[in-house]
């Protein structure tokens, strides 16, 4: 008890509740470089990291929980913490129906888990299966997770999903078809297909090229979607890694019938709901085996969906579970090389 008054003690005389450059309260692994801290908002709620009872105060003042798992140096973060969270109609809207807490990915606090248990914020967060910074769980009133955003989401997503759960809406109806409904996105509003990709009958089970697979599902109306057809993959490095997939872009709204890697006769709609596909563009890679290895979802720019598919291709998914250090490995090595990574580029 005692420690936990102290370090409450240390959240009030700190400027943000989050781990700071110094902060006492998190030790990096060896080997691991903090490049950097981005202020969390002062409307964060401070929190002893119990998250039973954070879940149990928010829903006694009309709330709900959101755990924010975050990292030093995340350029996403920065983009979420800057950019959505400086436009005031966000920031009203979260603060009267959610109480945000965040977790350091890497740090050594302790928390009161799901089930009452004590543990550090890294292994909550090893646990959770959080891969990506930033990653926000948006819990009911019970703890379950409505709503997991395994990335960034631009202001005018990451604004419907703070109503959507805020409003109780999943009570009602899929996120899916909430967004379907009140946010259609400006766009070029078509698909991006291309002659190199695999073209239907889709009958993914029996490929036979002995390459992995890459499944982009994506929307007609979807402004992300242009840009990653546009620009991202048409940039050499990306184009050069895309050959080395079977690549099938679907419409993830469609009813293009298809057979999953695992053989199962499907159409796109239905396969894209098995799968909990939420945001297009989404990328589903898959080995050779067919098995799914590797998801990205919601806002990437090159360096990181290049990542994905060479985390992929390499086979580094198999001996490296973090694809963030593997990332961390990645920017090291170009470095070395005299190859400067803008991650924002």
């Amino acid at each position: 008890m005692m420690s936990r008054i102290l370090s409450v003690l240390l959240l009030i005389v700190q400027p943000a509740f989050g781990a700071g450059p110094a902060d006492q309260g998190d030790s990096l692994e060896e080997g691991m470089v903090n490049p950097g801290y981005h202020e969390q908002p002062a409307w964060f709620r401070q929190s002893f990291l119990d998250i039973r009872e954070d879940i149990k105060e928010a829903g006694e003042q009309g709330k709900r929980l959101v755990l924010y798992f975050y990292q030093d140096g995340c350029p996403y973060c920065k983009k979420l913490l800057e950019i959505n969270f400086s436009q005031q109609a966000i920031v009203d809207k979260t603060r009267n129906s959610l109480d945000v807490i965040a977790v350091n990915m890497w740090g050594d606090r302790e928390v009161i888990d799901f089930k009452g248990e004590p543990t550090t914020e890294k292994q909550f967060a090893t646990d959770l299966k959080v891969m990506f910074t930033p990653t926000l769980l948006f819990l009911d009133e019970q703890g379950k997770v409505i709503m997991r955003l395994n990335g960034y989401y631009p202001p005018h997503k990451f604004g419907t999903v703070v109503d959507y759960v805020g409003q109780h809406k999943e009570k009602e109806v899929s996120f899916r078809d909430y967004w379907a409904r009140v946010s259609p996105p400006a766009s070029t509003g078509k698909l991006h297909t291309d002659a190199s990709y695999l073209q239907a009958p889709y009958r993914l089970a029996e490929r036979g090229s002995g390459k992995p697979l890459l499944v982009l599902f994506e929307q007609k109306d979807c402004a992300p979607c242009d840009e990653l057809h546009l620009d991202i993959l048409k940039r050499k490095e990306s184009a050069d890694l895309l050959k080395r997939f079977d690549v099938v872009l679907l419409d993830m709204w469609s009813k293009t019938p298809l057979q999953t890697p695992g053989g199962v006769d499907s159409t796109a709609a239905e396969w894209s709901k098995q799968l909990s596909i939420q945001y297009a563009p989404s990328m589903v890679l898959f080995d050779e085996s067919g098995q799914e290895v590797f998801r990205r979802e919601a806002y990437l720019k090159a360096f990181h969906t290049q990542g994905s598919m060479d985390y992929v291709l390499s086979g580094a998914f198999k001996t490296q579970p973090s694809f963030q250090r593997y990332l961390r490995a990645r920017v090291a090595e170009l470095e070395a090389q005299g190859i400067h990574v803008d991650l924002m580029d």
